[in-house]
């Protein structure tokens, strides 16, 4: 099995507040939420690549010592996380957990995604439909709706940040990504090569089911993170 993870972005909505680092460089118990990733995926014998892109030094930094292989995108400015991914294609090759540099995340919530046999699958979590970025309406935990600005009386759980793909699925998936970068669509997320097979095929979820996650969106979301770091010694 192997892993990508994507830290190429700017994070234009909290730089200013964090002087400019990346933000997956971001300090826990002086360790960065992305080697803290890294780490327990290395652990579980899962190798790791990283996409990076702006400050990329400093990402390369937080994985000193670390086994991992890197790609870079010099476009992060003009491309999203789709281009990204593009770029690091190739090392696709396996049964591949793709997830944004950014996420920190209970263990338990990676075990669920890796012990899982779909073709696809999506972290989501269920106890959050009032407030949140990205939110996805499910029926028997596969997705029918996505996107920011879901209704609420359709929302089934937010979006984690995190997927994994089947060995089985990845010509079809690297091949719709190809075709969605030939029309231009490079302001696409790499989630969105995935919702577009939304109505052809099950994109299947898994609850979190109450582990603790954040995405580091906002200094808030940090906070969070180091609140919940504080109290779990």
């Amino acid at each position: 099995m192997k892993a990508i993870l994507m830290a190429a972005g700017r994070g234009t909505r909290i730089s200013r507040l964090i002087a400019n680092i990346p933000k997956c460089t971001l300090p826990i118990f002086e360790k960065p939420i992305i080697r803290r990733t890294v780490e327990i995926l290395q652990n579980k014998n899962i190798e790791t690549a990283v996409v990076v892109g702006y400050q990329y030094e400093k990402v390369k930094d937080a994985l000193e010592g670390l086994n991992v292989k890197f790609y870079c995108n010099p476009f992060y400015d003009v491309t999203n996380s789709i281009g990204s991914l593009w770029l690091a294609k190739n090392f696709m090759n396996d049964d591949c957990i793709l997830m944004n540099a950014d996420v920190y995340c209970s263990e338990k919530i990676l075990d669920a995604i890796i012990i899982d046999k779909h073709d696809v699958i999506m972290a989501v979590d269920k106890s959050r439909i009032n407030v949140g970025d990205y939110f996805f309406k499910t029926a028997n935990d596969c997705i029918k709706k996505y996107g920011k600005n879901l209704p609420l009386e359709d929302r089934s759980g937010e979006y984690v940040g995190i997927a994994k793909i089947k060995k089985s699925f990845l010509s079809e998936f690297k091949g719709r990504m190809d075709q969605m970068l030939a029309q231009q669509e490079h302001d696409k997320w790499w989630e969105d090569v995935l919702y577009s097979f939304a109505e052809q095929r099950d994109i299947c979820t898994v609850d979190v089911n109450g582990e603790f996650w954040a995405e580091v969106d906002y200094y808030d979301d940090y906070e969070r993170i180091l609140t919940f770091a504080n109290k779990n010694k």
